[in-house]
């Protein structure tokens, strides 16, 4: 009898939908299947492209704009030596929006003079608005806590970005430290583990 094994790897970035469903494939060592759930494309098309170098028929149902679900069947079991190195082959870094997180500690820009800084800073945030490829979130902590709130002077950039779907996270700790979490005035208020997992899950980390 053929066993399927169910991975859940929405909300992963690459190479971890891969990674899962080759750890899973080991663990069939036999006949059987590996459905596993995504929330993009780039994820479907790794994972099939990994089936059919493994040797393995990958199909793909459209569950919304924002999940599908491969299955990867396999007649016998499948060769996996080291399921991250083998996972990483197969991740495309050009996903794009949702692997870029842009880090912000400061509200000032480089070292030197800090009036200069700042200028550097309004004109770093401006320039993340015209990009192309717009972050997936965007982390404030520390001094960088004193951007996101009334009165900062790239407030009308920042809630165009959350107006295009860039999640603005700031640390709960620091606002509280400054005294002006009252004053927060766009995005969310975050806390140092979800901080953590944010950078752990993206592709690339850009730091002002």
């Amino acid at each position: 009898m053929s066993t399927k094994i169910e991975v859940n790897a929405m909300g992963d970035a690459c190479p971890l939908p891969v990674v899962k469903t080759l750890k899973a494939l080991k663990q069939l060592d036999g006949e059987g299947a590996v459905v596993t759930s995504v929330d993009n494309e780039t994820a479907v098309k790794n994972i099939s492209k990994m089936a059919q170098e493994k040797g393995c028929t990958a199909s793909v149902e459209k569950i919304s704009d924002a999940e599908w679900h491969v299955t990867v069947t396999t007649a016998g079991a499948v060769a996996v030596a080291d399921p991250e190195q083998d996972g990483a082959a197969f991740c495309d870094a050009s996903a794009g929006k949702g692997k870029l997180v842009i880090s912000v500690y400061t509200d000032c820009m480089g070292r030197g003079d800090d009036e200069l800084g700042h200028k550097l800073m309004k004109a770093f945030i401006f320039a993340v608005t015209q990009q192309e490829e717009l972050p997936a979130t965007m982390l404030f902590y520390n001094g960088g806590a004193k951007l996101t709130v009334e009165g900062s002077p790239v407030l009308d950039d920042l809630k165009g970005l959350a107006e295009q779907g860039v999640e603005i996270l700031t640390c709960g700790t620091c606002l509280d430290h400054y005294g002006i979490k009252d004053q927060l005035a766009v995005g969310e208020v975050t806390n140092m583990y979800v901080i953590v997992e944010k950078m752990e899950q993206a592709v690339r980390v850009v730091r002002p």
